[in-house]
Parts: C-alpha cells; sequence; structure tokens
C-alpha cells in the first residue's frame, strides 16, 4: 500500500520519474497489480446469463423480436458498436446491437493491425503546440495498456524501427520518440533505444545500408483486429446483449415526445438479410456507429442533415514472411509523397501498408493497383538492393475506409476533427463517429455517458476498464503446451489456437477430428502451410459465422493473408458449414461463387491474377526464348504447339513424380490465359516473361517444368548396356 501511494505521488512527473525511482521490474509488477485492481473491480457484481454456451443466431433475433423495449440499441458491428454494447449491458442497461453484414466486415477488419497511440499525431502537437493533439496520443496510449492488458491473447507489444539516413535526424527522431514514452508514463509498454548502423543491420538485415546512420526503435502494440472486435462482441453477449449479424436497419422508428410534441427515435424496423423477415426492434436509445456509413443513418434520422464522413482509404497488401524479421517492424515517416508507411511482421507475413487517400463510400472497397504498386516502390526505398521486391510477391491486398469527420456543432464545417465526436440529434438519435480502433473502449464509454444523460436512463458508472475479454481468462503463454500434450495437436497450430481463442482454445481443441496419423493425433488443416484446422470452420459457427466469407476473412484471416491459399480451402470449408448448417447444393454453389468473388475483388485476387494476360508485353531475350522453347518442347513432344495434364502426366510419370489429375488441372489452369484447356507456347513465354519481371512469383506450373527439365538433363540418354543390350 505505501508503495501505491508512493507511486501515486510521483506519478505526475512522469514515466521517466517512476521509472528511475523504482526501477523497470517494480514498474512492471505495478501496472499488473493495477491491472488485476481493475480487473476485479471491473468485474464485481456482473452477472453472466451465458457462461456456458452462446445463445444461437436464432435465439439472439428471437430476443430481438419479442423484447418490448431495449434501452439501448446500437446499430454497428464494428470495433465502436460492439464497445458500446459491451459498455451498455455492463452497466446494467437491455442491450441490443444489430450490424446488416457480418462483426468487422468493415474497416475494423481491414487496419493495419497496430494498437498504438499515434507517433505522428504526438509529433504535430509538438510542433503546432496543439493541445488536442497531445490529449489524443495520452488517450491513445492510455487505452493501449488497457487492450494489452483485457485480450493478451490477441494482441502484444512490437519493436518498430525508424531508420535514419542523416545525423540531423538521429537527435531529432530520438527526442520526439522519448517524449512518447514519456507522455505514456506508467503505459509505457517498453523504453525506446538508439542502435548503430551495424545493429540496425543485425537485427533487421533487409535494410538498405547505403549512408544508413542508424535506427530508433520504439514500442507500440499489435493485434489480430477482426477477432479482438469479435472478442469483444462476444463478450457483450457473454453478458447478456442481444447482437444480431446479417441484420440491417431499414428505418428508424419514430413516436411523439407527449412532453414537447417532437419527433424522438423510439427504435428501428430491421430485416434479417438472410431469411428477408422484417420485425421492429424497439429502444429508449438509438446509437448510430456505422463507421463510414455514418450519414446514411444521419438521413434516416433528418434528410436534411449535411454529412459529416469524409471517408478515406487505406491500402494494405500482404507479402512473404521474408521480407522482415519476425519480430521487428519498420516505420517510413516520410514517404516520397508525404504519406506514412508502415512495415509489420504480422501472422508469419509482412504486412506494408499507407493510410489517407480520399474515396467513397462503399460497403466493397477495392484495392487499386496504382495503389499496391505504389506501396512497392516505396517498400524498394528502404529496403537492400540485394532484396528483389517482386510485384508477384504480393500474396493479398486490401483497402479499409477511414471515417475521418467533421463536427457538425463547429462553425467551420469544411474542418476534419483529429479525434472522434459524439453528437445527438434534435430527435434523440445518438451519433459516435471517427477516432480510430485503439481508443474504441474510451469512445464508447464517452457515448455511453452522452446517450444516459440524454435519455435519461437508469445506468451503472462504466466498468470496461481492466475487463476480460472473451478468451483472455485462463490464457498464459505456456497454454499451447497443454494444448499439445493433451490433444496431441502440431505445435504451429497449438500456438495459432492460443493466441487466436485463448482459454477457448480447448473449446475448439474438443472439436478437432482424429486425423489417422502417428502425428498429429488431431486438427486436419485446411491448407498445407497454415495452421488452421476444420473444426475452426465448426467453432465459428458458434461464433456466429453465416458465410463462406465470414470463415476466411474474420473467424479465420486466411483471405487476408494468402488468397490462392484460401481459394484452395473453400471447398472444404463450404463442405463443413453445408453439413452443419443443412445447406442445399445451390446454397453451396452461391457461398463458393460469393467467396471466391470476395477474394478477387476485395482481397487482390483480381490485382494478382491480371499480372498475365495475353496482351502482356514479353520482355525476354533471344537466349531466353531458345532455352524456354527447349523446356516447352520436352513436354510438348509431338510438337502440337500447347501442352496439356497428359503431357505434363507423362513426363512426371518418366521421373518417378506422382501428382493428382485434379491438382494438375488446377496448376495449369492459372496459366491457361483462354480457359481452353491447353497451355499454348505463347502462354507459357507470357508466363516466363511475367516471372522475370517480377509479376508472377510461386508458379506451379514454372517451378515444376523447371525441376523436370532439370532431372531429365541429369539423367541424360539411356545406354545400350542399361537397356538389356538392346535384345
Amino acid at each position: 500500500m505505501a508503495f501505491r501511494k508512493a507511486l501515486k505521488r510521483t506519478a505526475v512527473i512522469g514515466g521517466g520519474a517512476v521509472a528511475a525511482a523504482f526501477g523497470l521490474s517494480q514498474l512492471i509488477e505495478y501496472r499488473r497489480t493495477q491491472a488485476r485492481l481493475a480487473h476485479v473491480a471491473a468485474e464485481a457484481d456482473l452477472k453472466v446469463p451465458y457462461a456456458d454456451e452462446f445463445p444461437s443466431r436464432q435465439a439472439q433475433l428471437a430476443a430481438l423480436q419479442n423484447t418490448e423495449e431495449f434501452d439501448v440499441l446500437v446499430v454497428g458491428g464494428g470495433a465502436t458498436g460492439v464497445g458500446c454494447a459491451l459498455d451498455a449491458v455492463t452497466r446494467n442497461l437491455k442491450t441490443a446491437l444489430v450490424e446488416r453484414s457480418d462483426f468487422s466486415s468493415g474497416t475494423s477488419s481491414r487496419s493495419t493491425k497496430l494498437i498504438h497511440g499515434g507517433v505522428r499525431y504526438l509529433q504535430k502537437a509538438i510542433m503546432q503546440l496543439d493541445y488536442e493533439q497531445y490529449m489524443m496520443v495520452k488517450e491513445a496510449l492510455h487505452e493501449r495498456a488497457n487492450l494489452l492488458e483485457i485480450a493478451p491473447h490477441l494482441s502484444a507489444p512490437l519493436p518498430i524501427m525508424l531508420p535514419v539516413y542523416k545525423w540531423w535526424q538521429l537527435p531529432y527522431y530520438w527526442a520526439g520518440i522519448k517524449m512518447y514514452d514519456l507522455v505514456a508514463g506508467i503505459h509505457c509498454l517498453k523504453s525506446s533505444y538508439v542502435l548503430s548502423k551495424t545493429k540496425a543491420l543485425e537485427l533487421f538485415p533487409m535494410l538498405k545500408k547505403d549512408k544508413l546512420v542508424g535506427a530508433i526503435v520504439y514500442y507500440d502494440g499489435q493485434h489480430n483486429d477482426a477477432r479482438m472486435n469479435l472478442a469483444i462482441g462476444l463478450t457483450a453477449a457473454r453478458y447478456g446483449a442481444a447482437m444480431a449479424n446479417y441484420t440491417e436497419v431499414v428505418h428508424l422508428l419514430k413516436t411523439n415526445d407527449p412532453q414537447t410534441g417532437k419527433e424522438k427515435v423510439c427504435g428501428a424496423r430491421c430485416r434479417d438479410v438472410i431469411t428477408g423477415k422484417e420485425f421492429d426492434v424497439k429502444a429508449k436509445c438509438v446509437i448510430n456507429a456505422t463507421g463510414p456509413f455514418t450519414d446514411s443513418l444521419r438521413k434516416m434520422d433528418n434528410q436534411e442533415t449535411q454529412n459529416i464522413c469524409q471517408p478515406s482509404a487505406g491500402v494494405h497488401i500482404v507479402i512473404p514472411g521474408y521480407y522482415s524479421p519476425d519480430n521487428m517492424g519498420l516505420l517510413d515517416p516520410a514517404t516520397s509523397d508525404g504519406r506514412v508507411i508502415f512495415f509489420l511482421p504480422w501472422e508469419k507475413v509482412t504486412i506494408a501498408g499507407t493510410t489517407d487517400t480520399p474515396t467513397k463510400v462503399t460497403a466493397h472497397p477495392i484495392p487499386g493497383e496504382d495503389d499496391i504498386n505504389f506501396i512497392l516502390r516505396e517498400v524498394r526505398n528502404y529496403l537492400s538492393p540485394d532484396v528483389v521486391v517482386r510485384r508477384g510477391d504480393v500474396l493479398a491486398a486490401w483497402s479499409g475506409i477511414r471515417p475521418l469527420v467533421t463536427d457538425p456543432n463547429s462553425k467551420d464545417t469544411q474542418s476534419i476533427c483529429r479525434n472522434h465526436i459524439v453528437s445527438i440529434s434534435d430527435s434523440g438519435l445518438v451519433t459516435i463517429a471517427g477516432g480510430k480502433w485503439t481508443t474504441y473502449r474510451s469512445m464508447a464509454e464517452e457515448t455511453l455517458d452522452a446517450a444516459i444523460k440524454a435519455h435519461s436512463l437508469p445506468a451503472e458508472p462504466c466498468k470496461t476498464v481492466g475487463l476480460q475479454l472473451e478468451g483472455g481468462k485462463g490464457w498464459t503463454p505456456t497454454l499451447y503446451i497443454r494444448l499439445v500434450q493433451d490433444y496431441g495437436l502440431e505445435n504451429e497450430v497449438a500456438q495459432h489456437l492460443a493466441s487466436t481463442y485463448g482459454g477457448k482454445a480447448f473449446d475448439v481443441a474438443k472439436m478437432a477430428q482424429v486425423t489417422g496419423q502417428r502425428w498429429p493425433i488431431v486438427g486436419k488443416r485446411l491448407v498445407s502451410e497454415f495452421p488452421y484446422i476444420e473444426s475452426e470452420v465448426l467453432y465459428a459457427i458458434k461464433e456466429y459465422a453465416c458465410t463462406a466469407i465470414d470463415v476466411i476473412a474474420r473467424r479465420t484471416r486466411l483471405g487476408f493473408l494468402n488468397v490462392q491459399a484460401a481459394d484452395e480451402a473453400l471447398p472444404r470449408i463450404v463442405q463443413i458449414m453445408g453439413k452443419e448448417l443443412d445447406w442445399c447444393q445451390e446454397r453451396k454453389t452461391a457461398e463458393l461463387e460469393a467467396a471466391r468473388n470476395f477474394l478477387y475483388q476485395e482481397m487482390g485476387y483480381r490485382s494478382r491474377s491480371e499480372q498475365l494476360t495475353k496482351t502482356s508485353e514479353i520482355t525476354l531475350d533471344y537466349h531466353e526464348v531458345v532455352r524456354y522453347k527447349k523446356r516447352f518442347h520436352k513436354f510438348d513432344k509431338e510438337s502440337k504447339g500447347f501442352i496439356t495434364t497428359v503431357d505434363v502426366q507423362q513426363v512426371l510419370e518418366s521421373i518417378n513424380v506422382h501428382i493428382d489429375e485434379n491438382a494438375l488441372h488446377d496448376i495449369l489452369n492459372e496459366v491457361d490465359l483462354n480457359k481452353n484447356g491447353q497451355v499454348e507456347i505463347d502462354e507459357f513465354m507470357q508466363l516466363m516473361s511475367a516471372v522475370k519481371k517480377g509479376q508472377v512469383s510461386d508458379s506451379r506450373l514454372a517451378i515444376l517444368m523447371k525441376s523436370a527439365e532439370e532431372t531429365l538433363d541429369k539423367r541424360g540418354p539411356v545406354t545400350v548396356d542399361r537397356s538389356g543390350g538392346g535384345v
């Protein structure tokens, strides 16, 4: 107790003074003690109606339809919306939430995956003496610490390197980063530090060496954004919130206030997107937390209201994990056009991304080829020339829409609000807009405070600080070992389950099928190179997954990590869901088509596939043309000018290589541009030219034919002796 009181007295000085007075280990222990105290306080007197199983989606829809009146109806199932639902239900308010698509289907699943205070915002705060920016950073750093505590399985600190190429920048950047640590105070994850050129290259060997002076490393948080969003929503459901995805608002319900005579919002007419059934949900207060679609709901309330959302697109690409170290990110604070680019390891791949490009509001944003190439150009600028950055290495790409807003109460309606705004219309509609992922909890708290005051709701104080999210209980860094020992899961699969589901990983493991192999004993993978297993599809249904897209995009992250791998996994995913949900063949076909269209349009498969076209320019020199023609004719022995699966199969059998006929068909189909069931020599030359230019990588046909040719050349002609003397 004396230690805690002493630390409270010195905390006002800043994190540096506290650390100096008590030492890092004591500081960390103090933070843990505070977190435990907050956790105990948050969970005190909270009832958990669904401690064992979640109510089904049908049960949730029934609750929405049969409840006479809710205290709060939240519209929107992104981070802010589910945050509001969790805040409301833990204040003992009767809470409902509807989302017209899936939870986290929009911006909240398409972020940079960082939990951060905003280094660049702090820079602006200092340079422009902007107190609002400073307070925004301070709030975000507090929320960063809380999020890391309440969902330890989904989040962790990540060191991020700022490479420095001019001597004068070293003290400048160092001062800014140290100020970032100081503002964080006791919530500082780890202290930043300076690296020499040699040490920087040792930790980040892919970095460009020329003119490198040194580097500065600071710490922020990283998380699995869609799973975090889902964990918040599932926690709200556990505490009794009636929540339904694929439930859209058709229009707002209104009634006349007997005291003022004015119209007041009293609920919403909703429609189950899957069945088409419409029903009313009555509520004392309706909260608009629809992100980029904020203005759509505001105009349902009042058609004359001015737009406040100014959408901004952020495109991210995924490239192989070998482009970055396993546990070190990179920040380029000044790209060629002034945008900031992050280069981060995530889920054993590398994410590179930028933000803030004006865009139109759409439910299905598509990553543009120009944005993809811009990111690749910038990545080339700070990676070593030894690392060839190829367009064909882009495994997936996505675009997310950030809902920047203008304050409707501001005199200057053109000025963009840097933080978030909470506004209440004349009819009582509460709108929360703007902000960022990290501050979802404080935004929700502020929104509920405003809603409670405006609608005189009988509510308790906020309890979400320190409140453990779904999966947080029971998680430890060594939990995966128990999964390996108790269930016979592969080590990689066990680590994945522990870091995705936390303490609920055992529920997923129990559903896993026996493989029939010596090892692993249970856990059939959906695709060989990723640790996702079939039982996760079954568990996803318990987590309200309704479509195959929900599984590949948000319950697992396969669609975000590798579009080709996701495409390969889809038939099995649809088969499992179809059996569990009793889908007819027509529904299965529709699900497969919709999911493939999602990968093609929204996850960058289209951009990837368009790198190889009939009109692509062939840039092979004479010697390369001769070499590749020779390779092609080893398969086209009859000089037909094309090869089929039969031709390839014959060559492979001659070198004792066996590939399934369906797999072989898929391999050729990737290169068969006119889809006539055969690969012509000009299509093969297009492929080899695209491989040379880096537009296509990991082409199975190119690698297969090269390997087969090398094996055939090593064998050489069969001698008369070995053939039995020719008798």
